[in-house]
């Protein structure tokens, strides 16, 4: 096969080099009977149209602690092997998702992924990473990972997330 590729690259170098060789030999046209040929480029542009940003979700959000209630046997690890800081939970600023949206299941996120999240509060909007997976039964949202002093709790629906 790779002696096929050469033989035509070879090939298509030998027809170049004729073809330039012919264009310089040619006979000069007399000055009277000179001829300007004129090229024109018409550039067609298509009409912009509204696509939505593929990246861009609307999903559902809620708040976690790391704790076995709400995790399992080790609250402090989270699925992709991080371990999360026991004082102050909140900081690593990290999120879990639904499996549905997770590329180890057909989705588009994967571990690791920085991911802007919009339309719960100030507080809790920003920028996270996402180091952890929801429960199966879970469709469509994700988890914020707060500490249990940070005294935030809440469910919001119709938060944007955008993968960064």
């Amino acid at each position: 096969m790779f002696r096929f590729k050469l033989l035509a690259a070879l090939v298509s170098l030998f027809v170049a080099l004729a073809e330039e060789i012919s264009s310089l030999t040619t006979d000069k046209p007399e000055e009277n009977k000179t001829e300007i040929k004129e090229k024109r480029i018409i550039t067609i542009e298509a009409p912009a149209e509204q696509v939505p940003d593929p990246t861009t979700l609307t999903v559902s959000a809620s708040i976690y602690f790391p704790e076995p209630q709400q995790t399992d046997s080790s609250p402090f690890i989270t699925a992709d092997g991080s371990r999360i800081n026991k004082k102050n939970p909140g900081k690593h600023r990290w999120i879990a998702v639904s499996r549905d949206l997770h590329s180890r299941w057909g989705g588009e996120i994967s571990y690791g992924d920085s991911v802007k999240v919009s339309g719960i509060s100030d507080q809790l909007d920003g920028t996270y990473i996402v180091r952890d997976v929801m429960n199966r039964r879970m469709r469509n949202q994700i988890d914020i990972l707060v500490g249990k002093n940070d005294d935030v709790m809440g469910y919001w629906r119709d938060v944007e997330i955008a993968k960064l």
